[in-house]
């Protein structure tokens, strides 16, 4: 088994819901696909799992990715191929889950967030203290469009408060989301000087 950091996002694209509040498939966005695989590659994580039922789109990322790994995009942007060399493309969040537990002998826990406020949810520093004090793997899970479905939240081993700002309006990409949970979860404490 070979050594992997105990953090890896799944950026879900089903099940989430559209504006009506359906259950639908999401659309892949070129932009997540590389803005999450490059902050995730900055912050060390190993894995950064594209969820999606669709053939079609799981195609997409796939021929996104290969473009970055191999030939002229490879030689032109090198620094974009080591991001993208994390990023699995995956059918179902139950693949990306067994793809990332075959490097640990602990059973990997889901962790799910989304923008609005949920009783019980853990706060983003408690998170970082259990990711830095055990080796328990963690899956964290970002829904596109308007969001996870109950039903991921209640499949979930931990729910993670949202991500908050200073007004009332609260509508973060999920690239910029992850970005910034990255950043508190794994990001380099400093101390004022």
């Amino acid at each position: 088994m070979e050594p992997c950091n105990n953090l890896a996002i799944a950026l879900v694209h089903y099940p989430v819901y559209n504006k009506h509040h359906e259950v639908v498939t999401s659309a892949l966005t070129n932009l997540d696909q590389h803005d999450i695989a490059r902050s995730s590659k900055t912050f060390g994580l190993d894995r950064f799992y594209i969820v999606t039922p669709s053939d079609e789109q799981r195609k997409l990322a796939e021929r996104i990715s290969g473009h970055w790994q191999q030939g002229w995009g490879a030689d032109y942007n090198p620094d974009r191929r080591q991001a993208l060399d994390i990023v699995r493309v995956t059918p179902t969040v139950a693949s990306a889950t067994i793809d990332f537990q075959n490097h640990f002998v602990k059973p990997v826990k889901l962790v799910v967030t989304g923008a609005a406020k949920r009783s019980g949810s853990t706060a983003l520093a408690t998170f970082r203290k259990l990711l830095q004090e055990t080796d328990q793997p963690y899956l964290l899970l970002l829904g596109t469009g308007w969001g996870l479905t109950e039903e991921c939240f209640a499949t979930a081993d931990l729910i993670l408060e949202p991500i908050s700002g200073n007004g009332i309006y609260n509508h973060l990409s999920v690239r910029s989301a992850a970005a910034i949970m990255l950043d508190r979860l794994t990001g380099i404490e400093r101390e004022d000087t």
